[in-house]
């Protein structure tokens, strides 16, 4: 079955940078570009982890902000540590509590699984522990997350 609901990226004319810089990250298929009779770009389809999400060339009137983000469930470090690094390392930015933006201004949320298992776990006061910590944080680190989970 086709998916039935599909999120669209305004952003400012890179749809299809956007939409090839995706694709490699998230080791994904060519991206569709549909071009406008001009030949210039008017959106682009990716698959992200498996689901197709579209980028819109728009204009500077709506610009991307945190009021939206994808959240990407990590299995490790390894995986956050990849995620993160490329986001931020190519010219994205931090933020808090595994949150950043990418280059086109994106908001991701680069979660470990370790985040569920700790802060939602049987031991509230373990459970508080590692939330202080993940507070303190800018990328989740799962080392850190599960000191503090277990009083360390």
């Amino acid at each position: 079955m086709a998916q039935k609901l599909t999120s669209c990226f305004w952003l400012k004319s890179q749809a299809e940078e956007a939409a090839l810089y995706y694709a490699k990250l998230f080791k994904s298929p060519a991206p569709s570009i549909n071009r406008m009779p001009d030949g210039s770009v008017l959106t682009a389809h990716v698959d992200i982890l498996g689901t197709i999400f579209m980028l819109l060339n728009g204009n500077d009137r709506h610009a991307p902000n945190e009021s939206f983000s994808v959240s990407i469930d990590c299995k490790d470090q390894a995986e956050v540590d990849y995620y993160w690094d490329a986001f931020v390392g190519d010219g994205g930015e931090e933020s808090m509590c595994g949150w950043c933006k990418d280059k086109f201004g994106i908001s991701w949320q680069v979660i470990p699984e370790a985040l569920s298992r700790t802060m939602g776990g049987p031991d509230q006061a373990a459970s508080g522990r590692a939330m202080q910590a993940m507070l303190k944080m800018n990328k989740i680190i799962v080392a850190d997350l599960e000191k503090a989970y277990a009083g360390k």
